[in-house]
């Protein structure tokens, strides 16, 4: 685009160029018509001084707003993480549309400020002050999608602080690189858990309970209790209630209530989604539906294993779960397509297993590039349509009653 907008005075000024040397009318034609070449040549190689320093300011400011972007892409907050999300932002405002579109980084692109989530207003950082004796503390992964964030991580906050009016529902995330993008995209501070906890130690909190909306005891559960286990003498109580499939259980056999609360829960929405009365139905209009994790290398990802064995002892045969990450292998996308295949089911609906839609559902299930499992799906060849239904489990009301039952038990050991 750039080069057609400078091409343009280029060709203006040769014009003019011509006009002046051909009405001056002294000298020879060749004279002329060397005049005119010089004069053009001239005025050509100043329009080309021009637009190369043009472009290259473009870039510089385009390069500077993606350092900015990649400095905040971070997992460690520092006393300047503040002062370097406002600094992204401005450099970001004060480019053009044509300068955004060249915004590249290790980490940084267009989409950090310009892609449209949703509307952040329609969250709650829940990071007040005045909580009183009783804190329950959310910790979540978190999401920059304001969308998901508000439907999913709001949504079971929400349920949270209803079932338990008596406790003060705050929020913390482990992830800071969401912090920091949701902070300087949308100026929405969100406590990590080091702040969260801080917050509550100067609160004067008495009993603490913790409810991670994490799927399963795996390697961010771990880092959670560790984060946990250096506050736990700042409190009378502390108790740390269970994930959203609970117990992991030792191999792909070993299933619990939790498990068979949650494909119920998940199974029935995606049906009803689908348009269909039940799984059976489905299955007779040759429909699959297909559960995609994120999959961990951390010995908990049997859960994933332990939630194919729960669909089919529950009877859903046309569930099958994956995982963006291939592990367990037999999760990998190319697997779960050969399992569709093989057994005979002709449409496909694809649906995150995850508690948020954030960029996993939104890129890699559901993107137009053509290692996403949508384009996978459809470059099988073998199935006559493939949807997608970008929902977090969290917006679920079934699974925001699994969290606060697991709530319910964690309170109870303080109490008992």
């Amino acid at each position: 685009m750039r080069r057609i907008h400078y091409k343009k005075p280029a060709a203006v000024l040769a014009a003019l160029a011509l006009t002046t040397a051909l009405l001056a009318g002294c000298g020879s034609t060749a004279a002329t018509t060397d005049s005119v070449a010089e004069s053009t040549a001239t005025e050509s190689e100043a329009v080309s001084e021009a637009t190369a320093e043009e472009g290259d300011a473009d870039e510089v400011a385009a390069k500077n707003c993606a350092d900015l972007i990649d400095a905040i892409y971070v997992q460690e907050r520092n006393d300047d993480t503040d002062a370097q999300c406002e600094a992204a932002k401005a450099a970001w405002d004060a480019l053009t549309d044509a300068q955004k579109e060249l915004v590249e980084g290790e980490n940084a692109d267009p989409d950090y400020f310009g892609r449209d989530t949703g509307d952040a207003a329609e969250d709650d950082p829940r990071n007040a002050d005045d909580i009183g004796e009783n804190e329950l503390l959310v910790v979540s992964f978190g999401t920059s999608f304001n969308g998901s964030r508000a439907a999913d991580i709001k949504g079971i906050e929400d349920a949270l602080q209803a079932a338990y009016p008596d406790w003060s529902v705050r929020r913390a995330f482990t992830a800071q690189i969401i912090i920091n993008h949701v902070q300087a995209r949308d100026g929405e501070k969100i406590d990590n858990m080091q702040q969260a906890l801080d917050r509550a130690v100067a609160n004067g909190v008495k009993n603490l309970v913790v409810q991670p909306t994490h799927l399963m005891h795996g390697a961010e559960y771990d880092e959670m209790c560790e984060a946990i286990d250096q506050y736990k003498d700042k409190f009378e109580s502390v108790a740390i209630a269970e994930p959203l499939l609970g117990e992991v259980g030792n191999d792909a056999t070993v299933i619990n209530q939790d498990k068979e609360a949650v494909a119920s829960a998940i199974t029935a929405e995606a049906v009803k989604t689908a348009g269909y009365e039940d799984a059976a139905a489905a299955a007779a209009d040759g429909t699959a539906f297909v559960f995609m994790g994120h999959g961990t290398s951390h010995t908990a990802k049997v859960s994933y294993s332990q939630m194919q064995t729960t669909m089919q002892t529950l009877g859903y045969d046309n569930v099958f779960i994956g995982t963006v990450e291939g592990e367990p292998e037999d999760t990998a996308c190319e697997a779960v397509i050969e399992k569709v295949k093989e057994a005979g089911y002709t449409k496909v609906v694809l649906r995150p297993l995850m508690v948020v839609a954030g960029d996993h559902a939104n890129n890699d299930m559901a993107g137009a590039d053509e290692d996403s499992w949508l384009s996978q799906f459809n470059a099988a060849g073998c199935f006559d349509s493939v949807d997608t239904q970008i929902a977090g489990l969290g917006e679920i009301a079934d699974v925001q009653q699994l969290y606060v039952a697991h709530t319910k038990a964690a309170i109870d050991t303080l109490n008992g």
